[in-house]
C-alpha cells in the first residue's frame, strides 16, 4: 500500500554521538542478511563448518513462561559499555528488524530481537511472500489459458486446471522455508532472539515475555509493523469476510468476490481470483480505480489488467456495512455514496475481500511510560526515525522503524530505515531519502514506480519555480518483449531538463519490478541523464526499455552539474 508522503525541506540538524565501535571492535562479517536480500540462501548449510560454534539452549524459569534461544558466533558484537545489557534491542523481527538485527552484528553492536509472533512478520508469513507465490500460479495458469498467446508461439495446451490445496501449500511452505532461513541466519550470527511481548519501561529499559525478564540496552528500535485495516461496519468472519491474512491461505476460490479497495493489495488479489476463475467487482471509495498511481500508467493499467478480465466495479462509494454469509445467505455488502453518504445500492456475492490498507501495530508498547503519543496509531518520527514525545521533544536512544511510524508502508522501506539507524547508533549520521525507495505491484503485467507521480512533480515545480519534462518509451518497440509477445507495456520519465534530474519513473510492462531499480539507484547517487545516456545495456534484454527512455530524455544544453539535495521524507 503506498502511502502518502510528507515532504520537510528544512536543512537536517546533525547529531552528535560517540562511536560504539572502537579498534577492538570486531570487524564487519562478510556474511550479511539485509531485508530479504538473502532469504533464499539457506544458512543452515553453514552450520557445519568447523569456523562456526552453535551453541542453542532454552532457559525456563519457574517464574516464566518466556522462552531466551541465544545463538553464539564468537561474540554477539564486543559487550556493551555503561552497564547496559545490550547495545541494541530491536522491538519487532519482520523484515524491519531482520535487516537492523543483522546490520548492527555486522557493527560489532551486541543486539537482541524481540518478537512476540513469529520471525519475519507480516511480510513472509502474511504478505509479500506467500502472495508472490500465489501470483506466480496465476501468472502461469493466465498464460497457458491464453490459447491466442500460446497458439502466436506454435504450441498446443490442453485446458489447464489447478489444485487449490496445492496452490495453497506452495504458498505457505514458501513462507516456512523464509521464515526458517531468516531465524537460522539471526541465530547464526549470534543475535539473541528474545520470545514475548516488548514492551518500553522507560529510557533505554524494556521487558518482555510474561514474567519479569526486564533488560537494558543503549539503543531501542520499535519495529513492530502493521495489520490489515478494517473500516467500521465491516463483520470479518475469516471465511466470507476476510482480510489478506485469510486470503493467503486459499481456503477457497468464491465464484463471485467483491474487493474493497484498488491498490496495491487489492489488485493483486484480482489477478489472483480472476486467473483461478472468480469473477470480481471492485469497490473504491475514490472516484477513479488505482487511485495511488501515476494517473497515465493507471489508465494503462486499468485498460490491460481490469477491462478485458471479468471484473466490474463501483468507485466514489463507500461499503458502509458488510455481514457475512450465514444461513444460506450470501454476503451483502451495502453501498453509499461517499461525497453525500446516501444509500447507494446493496450487493450479494459469494465473499468479500477488505483490501483497504493496512493499520499500523503499535498497542501495548508502553509507549505511555515514555510520554509518546501515537497520530492515527502510527509513532511520531522525524527524518532520522528519532521518536518524537507528546512535547515535541526527542526521546533519547529510542527509534521507530517501518509501518508503525508510516512513512513509507512496505518492507524494503523498513529495511532500509533500519539499517539507517544502525549507523547512526554505530556513529555514523545518517539520512534516508525515500523517494529513492521504488514500490512495485505484482500483476500481470507489473507495475512499478519510483519518486514523483506527473502531478505531484508539477505541483513541486510550480512551487519551486522550475520545469519539468516527460519522456516515454513503449515495450513494443524492445526486441526482448516482443519475443517473448508481451509487448504490452509503457516506461515513463519525469525529469528536470535544465539539471537532468530524475524527478520519477513508472514502468507497466513485463518484469517492471526488476526494471525500476536502476532509476531506484540513479535517484539515491544523484546521477543525472547525462551521464545515464552514456551507460551500456545488453540486448536484447528489457532493460533496454529504460536505455532508450533515459537516451529520449531533452537535456538542456550546458545544464547545471547540480543535482538538488535529496528531500528527507
Amino acid at each position: 500500500m503506498q502511502s502518502a508522503i510528507s515532504l520537510s525541506l528544512s536543512s537536517p540538524s546533525p547529531i552528535a554521538r560517540s562511536a560504539v565501535t572502537d579498534a577492538s571492535s570486531p570487524a564487519p562479517r562478510s556474511l550479511r542478511f539485509c531485508g530479504l536480500r538473502r532469504e533464499a540462501f539457506d544458512v543452515k548449510a553453514s552450520f557445519d563448518a568447523p569456523s562456526l560454534r552453535l551453541n542453542r539452549f532454552n532457559l525456563h524459569s519457574k517464574s516464566s513462561n518466556s522462552c531466551k534461544v541465544f545463538a553464539a558466533l564468537n561474540g554477539n558484537g564486543t559487550p556493551p559499555s555503561g552497564g547496559f545489557d545490550y547495545d541494541l534491542v530491536i522491538i519487532g523481527a519482520g523484515v524491519g528488524g531482520h535487516g537492523a538485527a543483522l546490520h548492527a552484528v555486522e557493527k560489532g553492536l551486541k543486539t537482541a530481537i524481540i518478537e512476540g509472533d513469529v520471525i519475519g512478520g507480516t511480510c513472509v508469513n502474511r504478505g509479500c511472500v506467500p502472495s508472490k507465490a500465489l501470483l506466480a500460479v496465476s501468472g502461469r495458469m493466465r498464460e497457458l489459458q491464453n490459447e491466442h498467446h500460446m497458439k502466436s508461439f506454435g504450441l498446443q495446451v490442453a485446458a489447464a486446471g489447478y489444485d487449490r490445496q496445492g496452490v495453497a501449500d506452495h504458498a505457505n511452505n514458501l513462507a516456512s522455508k523464509i521464515r526458517n532461513n531468516l531465524t537460522n541466519s539471526l541465530k547464526s550470527l549470534g543475535v539473541d532472539i528474545l520470545t514475548g511481548v516488548g514492551t518500553v519501561l522507560g529510557p533505554q529499559k524494556l521487558k518482555y515475555g510474561k514474567g519479569d525478564n526486564i533488560i537494558t540496552a543503549k539503543d531501542i528500535i520499535i519495529a513492530t509493523g502493521s495489520v490489515p485495516l478494517v473500516p467500521k461496519g465491516i463483520e470479518v468472519d475469516g471465511k466470507t469476510v476476510i482480510t489478506s491474512d485469510h486470503a493467503l491461505k486459499l481456503e477457497s476460490v468464491p465464484e463471485w468476490i467483491a474487493i474493497v479497495g484498488s491498490g496495491y493489495i487489492g489488485l493483486e488479489f484480482s489477478d489472483v481470483y480472476t486467473a483461478l476463475g472468480s469473477e470480481v467487482t471492485f469497490i473504491e471509495a475514490l472516484d477513479q480505480l488505482m487511485p495511488g498511481f501515476d494517473p497515465e500508467i493507471g489508465k494503462l493499467a486499468q485498460r490491460v489488467l481490469i477491462n478485458p478480465r471479468k471484473i466490474d466495479s463501483y468507485t466514489g462509494v463507500f461499503a458502509s456495512k458488510i455481514t457475512p454469509a450465514k444461513d444460506g445467505k450470501p454476503v451483502q455488502i451495502e453501498l453509499i455514496d461517499a461525497k453525500t453518504k446516501e444509500p447507494k445500492d446493496t450487493l450479494e456475492v459469494d465473499a468479500a475481500l477488505i483490501a483497504t490498507g493496512r493499520a499500523p501495530f503499535t498497542q501495548g508498547l508502553g509507549l505511555e511510560n515514555i510520554n509518546v503519543q501515537t497520530q492515527r496509531g502510527f509513532i511520531p518520527v522525524d527524518e532520522r526515525m528519532r521518536v518524537i514525545d507528546a512535547n515535541g521533544k526527542l526521546v533519547p536512544h529510542l527509534y521507530c522503524i517501518g509501518d508503525a511510524n508510516g512513512k513509507m508502508m512496505l518492507a524494503h522501506a523498513a529495511s532500509a530505515q533500519g539499517i539507517s539507524v544502525v549507523e547512526q547508533v554505530s556513529g555514523q549520521d545518517h539520512v534516508l531519502n525515500h523517494l529513492s525507495i521504488p514500490a512495485a505491484c505484482f500483476t500481470h503485467p507489473e507495475i512499478s514506480m519510483v519518486g514523483l507521480t506527473e502531478p505531484q512533480a508539477r505541483e513541486k515545480a510550480e512551487k519551486e519555480g522550475f520545469e519539468i519534462s516527460i519522456a516515454k518509451t513503449s515495450f513494443k518497440a524492445n526486441t526482448k518483449a516482443l519475443a517473448e509477445n508481451e509487448g504490452e507495456g509503457l516506461a515513463k520519465l519525469i525529469y528536470r531538463p535544465d539539471t537532468g534530474e530524475i524527478l520519477g519513473v513508472h514502468i507497466f510492462g513485463m518484469h517492471a519490478a526488476d526494471l525500476i531499480h536502476e532509476a531506484s539507484n540513479a535517484i539515491a547517487m544523484g546521477t543525472r541523464l547525462q551521464e545515464l545516456k552514456f551507460a551500456v545495456h545488453a540486448h536484447p534484454t528489457l532493460s533496454e526499455v529504460l536505455d532508450e527512455l533515459f537516451k529520449s530524455a531533452k537535456v538542456k544544453v550546458g545544464a547545471s552539474n547540480k543535482v538538488a539535495e535529496p528531500v528527507p521524507v
